[in-house]
């Protein structure tokens, strides 16, 4: 048997592809619940501050570190306009977008904060000097508790990615076209983040350790990336290159990439630049964990099983349970669904899942 492993071995080891203890099963995207969700959960359990990470006994995941990694200071949030159905307003990002007041929708978005290189410039000017005592002001408290608890420390998090800010940024449409009509401000946008980012990840470093660098990007559908791996190497590569130099100087043990989609191109490119670690892998987009796992031995592999079958039940809840398990045994997987729980999932499906799958684990 493996010498038994700490929390935070346990998850870097598995992402690394070594032999661990037991499976972690950690509670982190690919079991977290809608709010609306949630909210039917303890309706249906009888239990009013259900937490489901503590009423399975759950494994910790990564700790962010909690540093501003965007505009700062913020863009003012305002509310554009309202009515008994929908709020139109600008995030923190300068996003405007109009939501659903219920929650139960993704955001429409509705303009972006650059439109050109003179809105860039100012942006830039405004919000994105690296100002770094303020952006880490809350990061000796959070280092000093993550160091007692031996906590596994993440950098990146949503929504902070190469593409995925650039998209945010200018709009998805805007963003695709300036590959061909503004590259230099496609370059400028990714290095001007990324720059940021590395100055706010050596400060991290020099406090403690990190085990895991995260990418966020969201840049693939049904169909496949949103823009060419010829895009992909000249635009994104060289970015990723960076932060995957980063994480050696550091010996930083993973460098995760998430995006939806189906997701069979980027991944050999992107492990070829330093990702050793994808999520979520959506079903119904086409993928195939089993089939991933096979294809790349060495990745880490967050997620992928079918959230959909929470709300059917029966036999295609056992069928996910069965792929847990080959899963498990051919290691390197962080189990979970394919992304956050919906709510049409009732109590009774997801108890039953997962008090199946932690006594599969060894919890």
């Amino acid at each position: 048997m493996p010498t038994e492993l700490t929390p935070r071995q346990r998850l870097v080891h598995s992402l690394q592809c070594r032999v661990a203890d037991r499976p972690p099963v950690p509670y982190w995207m690919g079991f977290a619940p809608w709010p609306q969700a949630l909210e039917r959960w303890r309706e249906e359990s009888g239990i009013g501050d259900l937490n489901p990470a503590t009423y399975f006994g759950l494994d910790p995941y990564f700790e962010v570190a909690p540093i501003e990694y965007g505009p700062w200071p913020h863009v003012e949030r305002t509310i554009v306009r309202e009515d008994a159905d929908w709020i139109v307003s600008i995030d923190f990002r300068g996003i405007t977008m109009r939501n659903r007041r219920d929650g139960l929708s993704m955001p429409e978005w509705i303009s972006h904060p650059i439109t050109d290189r003179a809105s860039w410039e100012t942006y830039k000017d405004r919000h994105l000097q690296h100002r770094l005592d303020e952006r880490l002001a809350k990061l000796d408290a959070f280092a000093a508790e993550a160091t007692q608890r031996d906590a596994a420390v993440q950098v990146g998090v949503f929504p902070w990615g190469v593409f995925g800010t650039l998209r945010d940024m200018l709009g998805a449409e805007e963003c695709l076209i300036s590959f061909y009509t503004q590259p230099d401000l496609v370059r400028d946008i990714i290095e001007t983040y990324v720059e940021l980012w590395l100055a706010l990840y050596e400060a991290v470093a020099e406090k403690l350790a990190i085990d895991h660098l995260h990418i966020w990007e969201d840049m693939s559908g049904k169909q496949g990336s949103l823009i060419s791996m010829k895009m992909v190497r000249e635009f994104m590569m060289p970015a990723y290159e960076r932060l995957a130099a980063f994480c050696q100087d550091h010996e930083v043990a993973v460098m995760s990439v998430d995006s939806d989609g189906i997701v069979d191109e980027l991944v050999p490119v992107m492990m070829d630049h330093g990702v050793n670690a994808f999520m979520p892998f959506e079903v119904q987009a086409g993928n195939d964990i089993v089939e991933t796992r096979k294809q790349y031995p060495t990745l880490g592999i967050f997620g992928g099983l079918d959230k959909r079958a929470l709300a059917v039940g029966g036999r295609a809840l056992y069928h996910e349970l069965e792929r847990a398990e080959e899963m498990f045994a051919l290691g390197g997987w962080i189990a979970g669904f394919d992304h956050l729980i919906p709510p049409d999932v009732p109590w009774k499906h997801f108890a039953e899942f997962m008090q199946a799958l932690t006594r599969i684990a060894g919890l």
